[in-house]
């Protein structure tokens, strides 16, 4: 059974902060102040990791990490220190996800790397597709060609888009849903005939 030593919230704030804290206390503390955000904790992990069968890995990792850094001084508040070491936490696994150990690989010559061009029949695929844009791009009327040139291709703002036209910032915007429905009708519509 668990041994508590009752020590108040006033205690826990008031002990000096430079001294370790004993077993006991570091246990009280942890029930009162980190258990009852456990709910929370499991909400936030589930809500930042995509493996539902970590979360509970994760929770005890949360739980270890607070414990170690409330063993050297107690977080004051507890719940946004206990939130950052799991936001650290997801961030380091998510790290370590993306990290390739060379020593994985025996021959790092053999490993067949990633080609900066993409291969003859993705190149075919994409010429046509910008074909086909290019094609729905000239049926639009001019007005929306022009706005939706100016957004996508130029990247300027509504704002801009309207002084270079001459036009207010609603008129743009209705340009430029005229031609992303135009645009969806040309490519995407029944006869899809761009």
């Amino acid at each position: 059974m668990v041994e508590r030593s009752e020590i108040s919230r006033d205690d826990a704030l008031s002990r000096p902060q430079s001294g370790p804290m004993t077993a006991s206390e570091l246990e009280a503390w942890f029930v009162r102040e980190v258990l009852p955000l456990e709910a929370q904790l499991v909400q936030f992990l589930r809500r930042s990791w995509r493996n539902a069968s970590d979360i509970p890995d994760l929770l005890q990792e949360v739980y270890m990490r607070v414990c170690e850094a409330a063993q050297k001084q107690i977080p004051v508040p507890a719940k946004p220190f206990v939130f950052a070491v799991a936001r650290n936490l997801v961030i380091d696994h998510v790290r370590r996800e993306h990290v390739v150990s060379i020593e994985s690989v025996s021959d790092p010559d053999a490993v067949e790397t990633a080609a900066e061009e993409p291969g003859p029949d993705r190149s075919a695929i994409a010429r046509d597709e910008l074909r086909r844009l290019e094609d729905a791009l000239d049926r639009l009327p001019p007005r929306s060609r022009e706005a939706m040139v100016m957004k996508k291709v130029d990247g300027l703002s509504r704002k801009e888009i309207a002084q270079r036209m001459g036009v207010t910032e609603k008129t743009v915007k209705w340009h430029l849903n005229e031609a992303v429905r135009a645009l969806a009708d040309i490519l995407y519509g029944p006869e899809g005939s761009a």
